[in-house]
């Protein structure tokens, strides 16, 4: 039987964990390395950085593939990959099982009629990767001004009892009106309502967003680097 704490350290290689366990259909690759179908992310795992590991990798990746990776087992690469991002991240986790106001701000679940929109504004506000069929890790809320999407958060990893929560992203145009709040708050109570405990991840550079966490009851957890990398050969 697995203890809470043994399942609180699946969180220090979280990408694997999902990956390997809860979506594992989501996924493809094998015992040493796997990702997510290029149509819903470019994160990829691996159990561990020894050698085996990044030759399996590079095995699940053809030339010009790119891959996103985070947590304890992010490897060194050889000169056949290109670095298109580093960075270093903050895990944060909510242990409080408090329910958090949701305020009166009107919101909507998102389906695949949204993506498009939901695309472009990750693109504007880069929260982190989202991709065509990324909506189909969890439930995603949106907000509308006029018609148009403006803000947005979600569910990605689910890493036995714990959810990842994820795309919070707001439009510069509707920031400072508690969109990001409300929604991170809708989303977080729907995971406290399934029994889970969310976690989330935020560039640690990002002190704004990690005061915001931190106000609705997330604690940082371990700081982990993050690596996205594209094979050149």
């Amino acid at each position: 039987m697995t203890s809470a704490a043994d399942a609180e350290r699946q969180l220090d290689n979280p990408i694997w964990f999902c990956l390997s366990g809860g979506h594992a259909h989501f996924s493809h690759g094998g015992t040493r390395a796997r990702r997510y179908l290029s149509t819903i992310s470019p994160i990829g795992g691996l159990p561990d950085a020894r050698p085996s590991s990044v030759a399996a990798l590079e095995a699940l990746l053809d030339v010009g593939d790119d891959v996103a990776m985070f947590g304890s087992s992010v490897p060194e690469l050889h000169a056949n990959w290109e670095t298109l991002y580093g960075s270093q991240l903050t895990q944060m986790l909510r242990i409080d099982r408090t329910p958090l106001p949701e305020g009166d701000i009107s919101a909507s679940i998102l389906g695949a009629a949204d993506v498009a929109e939901m695309l472009a504004l990750v693109e504007l506000t880069k929260p982190g990767p989202f991709r065509q069929r990324t909506i189909e890790l969890g439930t995603y809320v949106g907000i509308r001004e006029g018609g148009r999407l403006v803000a947005t958060a979600g569910e990605r990893m689910w890493v036995g009892g714990f959810r990842e929560v994820s795309a919070v992203c707001t439009h510069p145009d509707a920031q400072g009106r508690g969109y990001a709040r409300a929604l991170v708050a809708r989303v977080v109570n729907r995971m406290l309502r399934a029994g889970e405990t969310p976690f989330l991840h935020v560039e640690s550079s990002n002190r704004r967003a990690i005061d915001m966490y931190r106000a609705l009851g997330f604690a940082p957890r371990a700081q982990y680097p993050l690596l996205y990398t594209r094979r050149i050969g």
